[in-house]
């Protein structure tokens, strides 16, 4: 398919190839200012990691709302990462909830919701918001899964002989499954170093001028997972977002101090 291409086509050299921005220094500087204003510092990446929720982990049956400590659920934080599109932590938990009670979790839970009437689906995720496309993905990706591996199952993500790069090859071939969604499986669920681009990281890094006028966030992604240090990389996604969501001062037209744009000045 067209992604699939196009993630060959960007894993090794940028779709700005010419674009030399951002320096190792600037994202090692940008890093620790953020770290310096983000209430307890520089996020960790999670030797046992969260779900993309930060409500707890996944089990290895399947992610409940509640959570737990077990091994991260690979095919239900994909789905509860296409639930988190759009719409806010609060509604998407809600979401995420709802379905759990409607359906159960588990790979049951998964075979009833791959054989539902999609409707039963929509209405159990409507609160999320975008309900029709995300259960119609949500679907989708169930039976594809099912019909790859034999089972509702991606655990095998976990073994650690699976390169990044083959593991994001593996999610985004699924109908629905972009890179930004694929990023984020990979560091909230696999624990591995990934640079996801959502809209606050986005307009971020344009305002650092960490990315051409006229990038897309979707090139804007491939450029910057090769030139981010990979040991940063989940930790500034994470600052990143936290800054752009409470930062009033970065924002257009903007008021307020931000630690960011003051940089920017000097």
């Amino acid at each position: 398919t067209k992604k699939l291409k196009l993630l060959e086509t960007h894993t090794m050299k940028s779709p700005y190839s010419s674009f030399i921005r951002p320096t190792n220094e600037e994202t090692r500087v940008v890093y620790a200012l953020l770290a310096e204003h983000t209430p307890g510092g520089a996020p960790a990446l999670q030797s046992v990691p969260k779900n993309i929720s930060d409500s707890g982990s996944s089990t290895s049956e399947s992610a409940s709302c509640t959570g737990s400590s077990a091994l991260p659920n690979v095919l239900d934080s994909v789905i509860g990462t296409i639930l988190s599109q759009s719409t806010s932590s609060q509604n998407y938990t809600r979401a995420k909830c709802c379905l759990d009670e409607t359906f159960g979790t588990g790979e049951s839970a998964f075979g009833r919701m791959a054989n539902a009437e999609v409707g039963e689906i929509v209405h159990a995720i409507k609160c999320g918001g975008l309900a029709n496309k995300k259960a119609n993905t949500i679907q989708t990706l169930l039976k594809s899964v099912k019909v790859k591996h034999g089972k509702y199952d991606l655990q095998h993500l976990h073994t650690n002989e699976i390169p990044n790069s083959e593991a994001m090859r593996e999610l985004v071939s699924y109908k629905g499954v972009g890179p930004k969604t694929a990023a984020c499986v990979l560091s909230f669920c696999l624990g591995r170093q990934a640079f996801a681009v959502d809209t606050h990281v986005f307009r971020l890094t344009r305002m650092l001028g960490w990315v051409p006028e006229g990038a897309n966030p979707v090139d804007a992604q491939a450029h910057l997972e090769l030139r981010i240090p990979s040991e940063l990389k989940y930790g500034l996604h994470v600052m990143m977002v936290k800054h752009g969501r409470t930062c009033r001062g970065c924002r257009y037209e903007g008021k307020g101090f931000c630690p960011l744009k003051a940089w920017l000045r000097e």
